[in-house]
């Protein structure tokens, strides 16, 4: 039987992966916009556009606030951490005409946990007004083009972010009016690091020519606080210099500001275990503003004041140690003093850049140099963060692979279903007898099968169920010369042996057909809870990035919220076309499994019916 033992292997044509990959990339390539319309330096690879709402939309400016220090909170709901450097020294600010750049310094900047937080100095802020700049980013070769003092105007002669751990606290402007002693730090405050008061020290601050108030002079002093209680009173802010003084406090909870003992109060208290915004503007005349509201207006000019101040108590003698009258307990953060009164626009406009609501700035789309997306795509795929991507990349090998098994295995059906079908219609010819068909196969009956009839045929399951029971016969019965099976009877045993066989050569190519079926109901079942899990991580992310920096508007949720649930989305994506793909190739390889099933029973009952004869024959056959 010559004919069987040529080739029972059944081949299939597996298609190279990388073209998988091709359909991958192309996908994302939906991804890949215009080049935007204009670029500061071709150097930087990313912008995003910053809009300053000095509507009622918006801050709500009712008087312009001309030259302000603007906080830009960066988190991974607004910017993408991983595209710029990992201390934020390539940011860059640039006017609207995509031209001038605009002074700024980071306050602080930390890739772990994605916070950023860097003062941009806006030239002008006009009420009513919107206005736009740009920021830039995603420059590995840049130094750093962070400078405070160039950040404030010459007015501005006092500044403490309270960024320092340990030491003196720094005054960020070019006056150096570093403080004289320290406090603790305050991790969690407003902005960053803040200052923590318990009521027994004080922060002193060094008087100085560019401190000193002349007779009837102009100031303008801003802080935020937050205390711990409301019991009695306590100084956020004092000034002694002989009989005069000027102090900001608490009495029970209530803000007040006092000049040379006349004192003029808010009419509410603050919340305890809350941030609020004092600010005081003199000229002449005191304006005393509780949240950027004016709560006092004192028909007063401020006295001469060349001494030390001190932050957290009063203390007549400025020192460093010794009796605190009248401490404050709690936090406080970003002190802003200044040598002239500024206008009521721009204690509004530092109330709505620096509080939690941060109304005043609206962060834009994305932009690249490098042709990144513009649209909705890229806005999403620009807020994806680290983990994001690690999941969508899982997600994305599970798909190339789920949609490599459905070509592969859709190819396989297609060719056991070509093969199985020659097979049966050569041995249909036969007239359904192995030894006939062996003879057509050898050429010595019938029609022989052309050389791609005789490959198909070959390579068919049928033909290697047929050709287990070849081998079966030839064992027991042997070959007479010529290639012609000798006369031979079939016992019962002999038939139930013939069947094990069969059968066995029947599972193994059951499994051949379900083979890697398994990495598509994993994608089924794996895919979307994968996605899942990312999309959880990432809103866990996006939200605490957002505590942690403050800013709890709508600009700066939706686009980490968005990008979040991409990974959801990609987790569909790997199981719909698995889900489809399982079906269809389940019903095919079903179909084939069926034809196998029935060919193997007709088969052996077929064969039982040829060439079973009675022991006395069989006998007689042997004999001969």
């Amino acid at each position: 039987m010559t004919g069987c033992r040529s080739s029972r292997s059944i081949t299939t044509a597996r298609r190279p992966v990388w073209l998988f990959a091709c359909a991958l990339l192309a996908l994302c390539s939906a991804c890949v916009p215009n080049k935007a319309r204009a670029w500061w330096d071709g150097n930087w690879a990313f912008r995003k556009t910053i809009t300053i709402d000095a509507t009622a939309a918006g801050a709500g400016l009712t008087e312009d606030a001309g030259r302000v220090p603007v906080l830009i909170r960066l988190h991974d709901g607004n910017y993408s951490f991983t595209d710029g450097k990992a201390d934020g020294t390539d940011i860059r600010f640039i006017a609207a005409d995509d031209k001038t750049p605009l002074n700024a310094h980071i306050e602080t900047f930390d890739n772990v946990f994605d916070i950023g937080l860097v003062w941009v100095d806006v030239p002008d802020i006009k009420a009513g007004t919107t206005q736009s700049f740009y920021l830039y980013y995603g420059n590995p070769k840049a130094d750093s083009g962070s400078d405070p003092q160039a950040s404030y105007d010459s007015d501005q002669v006092l500044v403490y972010h309270f960024t320092e751990k340990s030491g003196v606290i720094k005054d960020w402007t070019s006056y150096g009016n570093n403080a004289l002693n320290a406090v603790p730090q305050d991790s969690a405050a407003l902005i960053g690091g803040g200052g923590k008061f318990d009521g027994s020290h004080i922060l002193v601050i060094p008087g100085g020519s560019s401190m000193a108030i002349a007779p009837g002079g102009a100031m303008s002093l801003a802080v935020w606080v937050k205390p711990d209680n409301l019991t009695g009173n306590q100084v956020v802010y004092a000034r002694h210099d002989g009989a005069n003084s000027l102090i900001i406090g608490l009495d029970n909870g209530k803000p007040y500001v006092s000049v040379n003992g006349m004192r003029g109060d808010s009419d509410a208290a603050l919340a305890a275990g809350q941030w609020h915004h004092l600010a005081v503007t003199a000229d002449d005349k005191l304006i005393f503003y509780v949240d950027s509201e004016p709560k006092q207006t004192l028909a007063v000019k401020l006295p001469s004041l060349t001494t030390p101040a001190t932050l957290g108590g009063d203390a007549p003698a400025a020192a460093t140690t010794g009796p605190v009258t009248a401490g404050f307990v709690g936090s406080m953060d970003e002190l802003e003093i200044s040598r002239v009164a500024r206008s009521a626009g721009y204690i509004r406009a530092l109330f709505a850049s620096q509080g939690t609501q941060a109304s005043l700035v609206q962060f834009g789309k994305d932009e690249s140099g490098s042709s990144l997306s513009t649209g909705y795509i890229g806005v999403i795929v620009h807020s994806v963060t680290l983990d994001g991507w690690v999941v969508i990349g899982i997600l994305g090998v599970m798909a190339v692979i789920s949609w490599y098994v459905m070509y592969d295995r859709a190819v396989y059906a297609n060719k056991i279903a070509k093969y199985n079908a020659a097979f049966l219609k050569a041995y249909k010819a036969a007239d359904r007898d192995v030894v006939r068909f062996e003879q057509m196969m050898l050429g010595r009956y019938g029609t022989r099968p052309t050389k791609g009839q005789f490959r198909m045929i070959e390579r068919a399951p049928l033909y290697k169920l047929l050709a287990v029971t070849v081998d079966e016969l030839e064992e027991r019965f042997g070959r007479r010369p010529g290639g012609e099976v000798g006369p031979f009877a079939l016992t019962s045993a002999t038939l139930d042996a013939i069947r094990a066989s069969t059968d066995a050569t029947l599972i193994r190519e059951i499994q051949g057909l379900n083979n890697m079926m398994v990495l598509l109901t994993i994608a089924i079942s794996g895919g979307p809870f994968i996605g899942l899990l990312g999309t959880v991580v990432g809103v866990m992310i996006t939200f605490a990035a957002i505590a942690a920096a403050g800013d709890v508007n709508v600009n700066a949720i939706a686009p980490g919220i968005a990008a979040a649930l991409l990974a959801t989305c990609a987790g569909m994506f790997v199981a719909i076309p698995a889900l489809f793909g399982y079906n269809y190739l389940t019903v095919r390889n079903k179909e084939q499994s069926t034809v196998m099933h029935a060919f193997s029973e007709q088969f052996i009952t077929r064969l039982a019916e040829l060439y079973h004869v009675s022991n006395t024959t069989r006998a007689a056959h042997a004999a001969e």
